[in-house]
């Protein structure tokens, strides 16, 4: 059976957490003009996203192709998945970074969402073909992941399928994608890491054991980066605006999965920051670039 996209019309964008990478996705599709619905069960976390979209909305729209100032999608936030999802026709999860949690999400999914809804999960590590075990074979064919970075300062989106993704539905949401502005690619195969975040990890991992080690500090590690690449992102501080503990669950995706020792990486980092709630510019207690809040 031919592949048929699903009807937009008023139908919401939903985004399953409203964190500080929910917000910027739900962001990006009110700026294209689509309707969006967050849910998280924080009522501190959907007002804040709300507040998110409306001051951010505007800059958002300046990127999109073409830009649609003013033309904007409406935007609404719930405490529970069913309300959010109801009339979806793409949903895009961004919980944290658990296989079993996003396993759990998946079925509810399954289950709440319209049936030509498709389904993209925003993990960092995990394949989308890991969260399927409560999965009806249907929904199969429409779910894939939709891996954001950090919009609208870095747009890039990594599209990859579960194995059975219609592939109909990668050009569909390219041209999605590009009309909220960001620069989508899609993986040819299943690929832990994707395509950036398999060369990302490994700059991690290096970065980590080189503090770890005591051969250099993040300042260090920074300037070095940004001179030889002349770039404006450097890994300490890219990691300390992702969240130290994000990039420790992603991290222990790949230790699992590669047989990799974690005592100089995420041993270290949760020793020396994270069990100290330096999370980076999420915690006022600092992280790796970043200097504690004063009190």
């Amino acid at each position: 059976m031919t592949w048929q996209a699903p009807e937009i019309g008023s139908r919401p964008v939903a985004v399953l957490g409203g964190g500080v990478l929910g917000r910027r996705i739900a962001t990006s599709y009110v700026a294209g003009g689509y309707n969006v619905t967050v849910r998280d069960p924080s009522p501190v976390a959907r007002s804040d996203a709300l507040q998110f979209i409306e001051e951010n909305k505007a800059a958002f729209a300046e990127l999109c192709s073409p830009p649609v100032p003013g033309q904007y999608g409406t935007y609404a936030a719930y405490e529970d998945i069913e309300t959010a999802v109801r009339d979806a026709w793409l949903v895009i999860e961004a919980v944290p970074e658990k296989l079993e949690l996003k396993i759990d999400t998946m079925e509810i999914l399954d289950r709440a969402a319209p049936r030509d809804c498709i389904i993209g999960s925003n993990s960092s590590s995990y394949r989308s073909s890991l969260m399927l075990d409560k999965v009806s074979s249907e929904r199969r064919r429409l779910i894939c992941n939709v891996h954001y970075t950090m919009p609208m300062d870095i747009r890039t989106v990594e599209l990859m399928t579960d194995g059975e993704t219609e592939e109909a539905i990668f050009p569909f949401l390219t041209q999605v994608l590009e009309r909220t502005g960001m620069l989508p690619a899609t993986a040819k195969k299943e690929s832990t890491g994707f395509i950036f975040n398999r060369l990302w990890a490994a700059v991690k991992r290096e970065s980590l054991m080189i503090m770890a080690e005591g051969v250099s500090d993040a300042d260090q590690i920074d300037k070095l980066w940004k001179h030889m690449f002349q770039a404006k992102v450097a890994p300490c501080a890219f990691m300390d605006q992702v969240g130290l503990d994000t990039v420790a669950f992603i991290e222990d995706n790949y230790i699992k999965e590669r047989g990799l020792d974690g005592k100089l990486t995420v041993d270290w980092l949760r020793e020396n920051y994270i069990s100290q709630g330096r999370l980076g510019k999420k915690s006022d207690k600092g992280g790796l670039t970043v200097a504690p809040k004063s009190s």
